[in-house]
């Protein structure tokens, strides 16, 4: 099962055992990094139900931000790259800010709220998944407005083309994969998007909690939300063509509306030439389980 990610100017595609970027220079070329995935990728924790979710975690922190720092020094020339402990800070800022604005932020303002509106534990919980799903959509939309996210969204959609075309057997030309919807089922948003729904529930279910305890209860249960999410991405990926299944994934699919734009044919060209090197790779490098 692909996957990818749109980074500056760029793509990141996954595999089974190595990742592939390509980004779009500043000259107009386009520069290709491949990396072997280590060795969590390939064991049984790869196979494990639930604990194979946290790999996604992984990927997204890691390899995500790797991808991520690679575009970004590209477009930046050998004078502007962000190496060493630069970049370790920025991953560490970033993730950090992240974790506090999605997560703990929706928790301070639903304890406001119940402090004020004396509410009961169930409510309040509720009230924090809204606050929470409110922050991402608004979040997700509103940096819609910056033009490089903007791009950053049009590569996204030509990722997803890409695999799409991919997946239904079509050859990778631009011309042919531009033809493809730019809405996929397994996405990084519906993950998002599934993890802030399942944290609604989750969540929902714990008693009254002082403040501490309940920012350090979402800090916990976090994995936990991540493995249900990947495994709801997963299944709903082998039935998004059922037609009773389609509702239960059509948030996901509106929510891609915003992350993704219709792609311009060099982006498109950019996502071709990432997924063929992470295929080239892949057929290069024989399988290595259990080394």
């Amino acid at each position: 099962m692909y996957g990818g990610q749109a980074v500056i100017e760029g793509v990141m595609m996954r595999g089974a055992r190595v990742c592939a970027v390509a980004v779009r220079a500043p000259d107009s070329s386009i520069c290709i990094d491949v990396k072997n995935l280590s060795g969590v990728h390939r064991g049984r924790l790869a196979k494990a139900p639930f604990l194979r979710g946290l790999l996604v975690l992984w990927d997204a922190m890691v390899l995500g931000m790797s991808a991520l720092s690679f575009s970004a020094n590209v477009q930046a020339g050998e004078e502007g790259k962000i190496e060493g402990t630069p970049l370790t800070l920025t991953i560490i800022f970033s993730l950090a800010l992240g974790i506090g604005f999605f997560f703990l932020l929706p928790v301070g303002a639903a304890y406001l709220i119940e402090r004020l509106l004396s509410l009961g534990a169930f409510s309040t919980n509720i009230i924090e998944g809204v606050i929470r799903l409110g922050i991402l959509v608004l979040y997700i939309w509103g940096i819609g407005f910056i033009p490089d996210i903007a791009r950053v969204y049009g590569y996204h959609g030509a990722e997803h083309m890409t695999i799409n075309a991919f997946e239904q057997g079509a050859p990778l030309t631009v011309e042919d994969v531009l033809r493809y919807s730019r809405l996929h089922a397994r996405c990084g948003t519906a993950f998002l998007l599934t993890v802030v729904v399942m944290s609604i529930l989750v969540f929902s279910f714990l008693g009254p909690l002082p403040l501490l305890q309940r920012l350090l209860s979402r800090l916990a249960l976090l994995p936990l939300l991540a493995s249900l999410a990947y495994e709801y991405i997963r299944l709903s990926s082998h039935l998004s063509d059922s037609a009773w299944f389609k509702p239960l994934i059509a948030p996901n699919l509106a929510l891609q509306e915003l992350t993704t734009r219709p792609p311009e044919p060099e982006m498109v060209e950019v996502a071709i030439a990432a997924f063929q090197a992470l295929q080239s790779a892949e057929e290069a490098e024989p399988p290595s389980f259990g080394r």
